[in-house]
């Protein structure tokens, strides 16, 4: 699963790049993107819609 999330990641940051290029709010905003995102591992659930199942 780590391998599958670090090319969503990419899609955003390339690899080598400086992240102090980016803003607080900039990385918010992809880490929001990346957690609204259906995943196959996740039955296309999103991280937090099978959080909210495990935790029922």
């Amino acid at each position: 699963m780590n391998t599958g999330f670090n090319g969503l990641v990419r899609q955003y940051l390339p690899r080598h790049l400086d992240l102090r290029t980016y803003s607080q709010a900039d990385l918010d905003a992809i880490a929001d993107e990346l957690n609204g995102r259906p995943r196959q591992t996740l039955g296309f659930r999103t991280p937090s819609e099978a959080l909210d199942e495990v935790l029922r």
